[in-house]
């Protein structure tokens, strides 16, 4: 049998107003910035510790500008997608709520996606922080 399990808050979200919509855009946007805070944290917590010089020190602070670019990306597509809402509420011709809800789903599987990895990231950091 292939049944997909689905996520009832992720469901009653797309089916919700557009303004419960642009909240959680909102708060897409305070988690990354958020999650960009806590990467300049690491990056100051490998700088100070001896052995930060290491080649996995280095991979770490190189992955943490890479979440950083990440994040701008990600950031960007919400801007961008606010921006969709703002025109369908406008009344633009050739937009469709459809269009706009799917766009949503979309970035929210994003996030879902970044926050996991993330999380992973965060768990490196502190395993290679301990052993220091």
């Amino acid at each position: 049998m292939n049944s997909k399990i689905s996520n009832p808050k992720k469901e009653l979200l797309l089916g919700a107003g557009l303004d419960v919509l642009h909240q959680e855009s909102s708060e897409w946007q305070e988690t990354i910035s958020f999650w960009k805070d806590e990467t300049k944290f690491f990056a100051d917590l490998l700088s100070k510790k001896e052995a930060a010089a290491s080649e996995y020190g280095k991979m770490l602070k190189n992955l943490d500008k890479i979440h950083e670019n990440l994040f701008d990306y990600l950031s960007d597509d919400i801007i961008d997608h606010e921006k969709f809402l703002s025109r369908l509420v406008k009344g633009e011709k050739g937009l469709s709520d459809g269009d706009y809800r799917e766009q949503h789903r979309k970035l929210n599987e994003k996030m879902e996606v970044f926050g996991r990895d993330f999380k992973e990231f965060k768990k490196m950091v502190f395993g290679y922080a301990k052993k220091l």
